[in-house]
Parts: C-alpha cells; sequence; structure tokens
C-alpha cells in the first residue's frame, strides 16, 4: 500500500485532490523554479549585474528544459537539496558562453522557496474559490430549510428544538471568517525568497535590492528586505489557515454524521455508502472524511511548528521536514473542501417545525 493515501490508486478516490497534488509535483516544481532563475537572469541584465545577451541566453536555453529526473533524485540523496544538480543541468542546457549566469547571486533556498510560494498562490486560489462555493452552499442550504426543526444537543445529550438556521450557521460562520483571515496568510506567505548564501546578497553588492525588487515585480511576489530563511513563521500561518479550514469541515462533518443516525434521523444523505454486510446501511462517508482530514491535518500541525526551529541561518532538519508536511496539509484541505460541497449538494432535513 502507499504511504500516502493522497495519491494511492484507490484510497485517492476518498481522500484525494489530483487539482491541488499537481502543484506539488516534480514537474510543477521544476517548471517553478525555471520561472524563477529566468526571471533572475533578467532581473539581473536590467541591472547592469548580467549582460542583456546572458539573459536571453538563459531564457533561450531554459525554454523547453527537462531535466533528467533520476539525476535529480540521486543529487538530492548526495546534497540534501535539488539545486546543485538541477543548476548543473541548467548550466548545461544554456551552454557556453552563457551558462555560467544561472542562478548568479542565489542560493538553494532561494530557488526552492519561491517555487513553493510561486505554486501555493495558485493553490490558495483554488482554494479560495472552493472555501466560498462551500459557503455558498450553505446559505442556499439555510435558505430553503432553514425553517426545519431539528433537536440541539449540549454534551451529546438532547437539549431544546432549534431551527436548522441555528445549526448550519455554526458551520457557515467559521467558514466565512476562514475567508476573511485568508488575505493575512497570503501577506505572510506569497513573499520572494532571495538573500543568496546567508541572506546579504553579497554576490550583487549594492544592486541586490534592485535586483530583488524587480525579481519580486516580475514574479507578481511582495519584496521584502530579509529573506526569511529560517524565519517559517508565514509557513506555520499558512498550515495554521490550512487546519482551521479543515478542522471547521470536520465539526461540521462530525454533526452531520450524528444526525444522520438511525436513531435521530434529522438529515437524509444522498450517494454511497454502502456495506458489504449489511445491505440496509448507508454509511456518512462525506461527513467521516471531513472528519478524518481534519483530524489529520490538526495532527500535522504541531509538525510544522516544529518546523519553525532553525539553527542559525537554515536548518536542513527543519526545512526538509516543512516539505514533507506542509503539501499533505494543502491536498487535505483541498479534498476536504471538495467533499463537503458533495455532501452538501447531496444533504436534506427530515423534519419540518412550526417556523
Amino acid at each position: 500500500m502507499s504511504a500516502l493515501p493522497f495519491d494511492h490508486p484507490f484510497l485517492s478516490g476518498l481522500l484525494g485532490d489530483a487539482d491541488i497534488s499537481a502543484h506539488f509535483n516534480a514537474e510543477a516544481d521544476i517548471a517553478a523554479m525555471v520561472q524563477f532563475e529566468i526571471a533572475l537572469a533578467r532581473a539581473e541584465a536590467n541591472e547592469g549585474v548580467i549582460g542583456a545577451e546572458a539573459a536571453d541566453g538563459v531564457a533561450r536555453g531554459l525554454a523547453n528544459f527537462q531535466p533528467d529526473l533520476a539525476v535529480l533524485r540521486d543529487g538530492v540523496a548526495r546534497d540534501g537539496v535539488v539545486i546543485p544538480a538541477l543548476v548543473k543541468a541548467m548550466r548545461q542546457a544554456v551552454g557556453t558562453p552563457h551558462g555560467d549566469k544561472v542562478h548568479f547571486g542565489a542560493t538553494s533556498q532561494d530557488a526552492i522557496d519561491t517555487s513553493l510560494v510561486l505554486r501555493l498562490s495558485d493553490v490558495l486560489a483554488v482554494l479560495e474559490d472552493r472555501l466560498r462555493g462551500v459557503v455558498a452552499a450553505l446559505q442556499n442550504l439555510e435558505t430553503a430549510q432553514g425553517g426545519f426543526e431539528v433537536m440541539a444537543h449540549t454534551r451529546m445529550q438532547a437539549a431544546i428544538p432549534v431551527t436548522a438556521a441555528r445549526k448550519i450557521a455554526s458551520w457557515r460562520l467559521p467558514l466565512e471568517r476562514h475567508i476573511e483571515r485568508l488575505e493575512a496568510v497570503r501577506h505572510d506567505v506569497l513573499v520572494l525568497t532571495f538573500g543568496g548564501a546567508a541572506g546579504t546578497l553579497e554576490k550583487l553588492g549594492e544592486k541586490g535590492p534592485a535586483v530583488r525588487a524587480r525579481l519580486a515585480d516580475a514574479l507578481g511576489l511582495r519584496d521584502i528586505d530579509n529573506p526569511r530563511h529560517s524565519e517559517r513563521d508565514g509557513q506555520a500561518a499558512l498550515a495554521n489557515w490550512l487546519s482551521l479550514v479543515t478542522g471547521s469541515l470536520g465539526k461540521m462533518g462530525q454533526d452531520i454524521a450524528l444526525m444522520a443516525q438511525n436513531e435521530v434521523g434529522e438529515v437524509k444523505l444522498a450517494g454511497g455508502g454502502a456495506s458489504s454486510a449489511m445491505p440496509h446501511k448507508q454509511n456518512p462517508v462525506g461527513a467521516e472524511v471531513l472528519v478524518t482530514l481534519a483530524r489529520f491535518n490538526a495532527t500535522l500541525l504541531a509538525g510544522m511548528h516544529q518546523s519553525m526551529v532553525h539553527e542559525n541561518e537554515r536548518s536542513g532538519a527543519a526545512w526538509t521536514l516543512e516539505w514533507m508536511l506542509l503539501p499533505q496539509m494543502a491536498v487535505a484541505a483541498g479534498a476536504s473542501l471538495r467533499a463537503a460541497r458533495v455532501l452538501l449538494d447531496g444533504l436534506g432535513f427530515r423534519t419540518q417545525g412550526a417556523t
């Protein structure tokens, strides 16, 4: 069995999200790093660090760049990061006399971190669109069936009757707050990483800030004075937001699973959920997967906080841990939002009160 159920041949049907996963595959990562290197060469040419013909040579040489993934795998095993092997292949693709201008003044983390945020920009756009879709579905459900009567429960015991609108609002309002929080997350995360070996752009001298500003503008990222090689609060804030989204959806899923119990019967669910042993059952699969993904992201969030602990100017250990955790959290959030929309589109309340 695959160690990653998001990409598993059949478990991915329940837990996977091909649209989000595509932003974290090798092809997407390499494409974003190539984008960084071409933009870097052009920014340096515009500031006179390298010649315009060198920047054109880099752009031409990398236009259809396709590295040998086996060579990159061996390079990562040796170096701990992909950039030494990747830049070597890029320089060979560009050839003489301009190949040595590829990656000039940059360090491995500049290319890797900037590749990540370029892809995260697209990921966050997809997640926001889905989040707004779930909120809209909840608004429609509230409008259509909010007057139905359900039993409120406190500490798993029946309390008093309330309208379904009260229950639905407790699902919708946190998601609306997560939409509001997303702008701050983008501000924290979508920044250019460009600092050279130890964050000082020492190879560029006094032209460093101008090159950095041009590069940020070309890539559509925020320019910051100090690269955040070892400052990972932005990534942790993103992880926290991802866990908040899946946690709120998990709460909704838990409520729906309880309301769908035969003994309660307050909602009916469309779709599958068949049992191999008990044909009469309809298991609340969509609701359950929301709970699972909420707990999964909550578990990984602690690891992302651990990955903030970099020693000095860069940590191989903490940085590698981040690579392992953050993509999975993003895929889990995407899968949760997708599952929530399917669940809500097939959800109906059974009882109707006097309101």
